[in-house]
């Protein structure tokens, strides 16, 4: 059969009901753990001679079905789902400076990973430099040095829209032998596939576009399955005997799989951030109307563009679809579907003012969710983003009057006409 396009294979990727007793949407499978055939079965799955489930919080039927359906839309080769987004990002940035190092990111994030970096990972012993040198691939070459152990930037940015040339990163960071490890949670895969651009390792907060509807907290790891940019001596951690493999590393076991295999053994397995079945489900249940979920609420993200651009209230607009966006070139070249569901504006008031917009606001859900398939809205600088410092707003472009919006699935008009109404109540227009 010929390779499946892409909304087929968020059907259909992933599961075969000829191996759960014809059961046309997977089943949910309710269970901590899976019983052994014999001692020999046990033997082999506790080392790896044989595929198989052996607890729930390594490995479940369900979580299964969902990661391998992530993975096929994004084109992967490995993939494993965690319990959250951060989970995600965690596991990753730990499997590959497990040694410590350094890993260069873009200073372009959502604020609780910057909160992260700032607090969790040094005291770890990874330094993470926040550098706007991604806007500037031969600049970033000149900070690739021996310790640098990634590259992290998000593809269409939290909360300012920026994207990236992921192209161009990856190109740099191969030569220096690192990885680019991508952030596509705004994007999702129906917008924008990272791994056909260069970068090597992809992650989500499934909690948001991915799945889309607000009822789940999930997070994918995905890798394009090449191994041969993790060198001994710069990744020594894939290499070294484990004493569960019996004195094996993972790059023995799993030679095409050692990355994923690696972040599943010791940090999906002893931190512990399991999704559920439940969630699991749920995820596939979202993944099935991903591409009419995500046009749609590009589409009014777009029409919001174009009502705000032409507001009093309104000092300045980021989207792909602006007529001011600064990075027009790499989003006409890389997305073909569109710019996604998020834009920011910055308002034209003062604080009281801001302040008693958004409590006006009727329609548009105030919280701090993304991609839902009801629009959202929230002043990102005093909630997602508040984490930062000073240094920090200004490295990272948000200014204080920055608000931000995942325009959903409703009518277009109706929201506008929401903005409108909060807009005069708060005496902006």
């Amino acid at each position: 059969m010929a390779e499946l396009n892409f909304d087929t294979r968020k059907i259909r990727a992933g599961y075969d009901p000829l191996d759960n007793n014809l059961a046309v949407s997977p089943p949910i499978y309710q269970t901590t753990s899976y019983d052994f055939k014999n001692t020999e079965h046990a033997q082999n799955l506790f080392t790896y001679k044989e595929a198989g489930y052996l607890y729930t919080r390594v490995g479940n039927p369900t979580v299964t079905y969902f990661s391998e359906r992530v993975k096929a839309l994004d084109g992967a080769k490995n993939a494993v789902a965690v319990g959250s987004g951060m989970a995600a990002i965690t596991y990753t940035l730990l499997n590959l400076a497990s040694k410590g190092g350094t890993i260069l990111a873009s200073p372009y994030l959502y604020g609780g990973t910057i909160d992260a970096f700032d607090r969790l990972f040094p005291e770890l012993g990874i330094k993470i430099k926040l550098t706007d040198a991604v806007l500037d691939p031969e600049k970033l070459e000149k900070e690739l040095t021996d310790d640098v152990k990634a590259v992290y930037v998000e593809s269409i940015s939290n909360p300012n829209a920026y994207i990236l040339d992921i192209d161009k990163i990856s190109e740099v960071a191969h030569k220096h032998g690192v990885p680019v490890v991508v952030d596509n949670t705004l994007a999702t895969p129906y917008l924008y596939r990272p791994l056909e651009h260069g970068a090597d390792i992809v992650v989500y907060s499934a909690t948001k576009a991915l799945t889309g509807h607000g009822n789940i907290i999930a997070g994918v790891i995905l890798d394009n399955g090449d191994m041969s940019l993790y060198t001994k001596e710069r990744y020594p951690q894939f290499f070294e005997p484990i004493v569960m493999l019996k004195g094996k590393s993972t790059a023995d076991i799993f030679p095409d799989n050692f990355f994923i295999f690696r972040a599943t053994l010791v940090y999906l397995n002893l931190l512990g951030a399991a999704l559920s079945p439940q969630d699991a489900y749920l995820g596939i249940i979202g993944l099935e109307t991903l591409s009419e979920r995500v046009a749609k609420q590009t589409k009014n993200a777009e029409a919001i563009v174009k009502y705000l651009e032409s507001s009093p209230a309104v000092e300045w607009v980021r989207h792909p679809s602006a007529k001011d966006y600064k990075f027009k070139e790499v989003a006409d070249r890389d997305l073909a579907n569109g710019g996604g569901g998020v834009l920011a504006f910055g308002i034209k008031g003062t604080s009281e003012q801001e302040a008693e917009f958004l409590n006006n606001i009727k329609l548009f859900h105030y919280h701090v969710n993304l991609g839902d398939a009801r629009s959202l809205i929230v002043d990102s600088p005093n909630t997602t983003h508040s984490e930062l410092n000073d240094d920090e707003f200004k490295l990272a472009d948000i200014p204080s009057n920055l608000i931000r919006i995942s325009a959903g699935l409703e009518d277009a008009q109706d929201l506008i006409d929401d903005l409108e109404q909060a807009f005069k109540a708060a005496g902006l227009i």
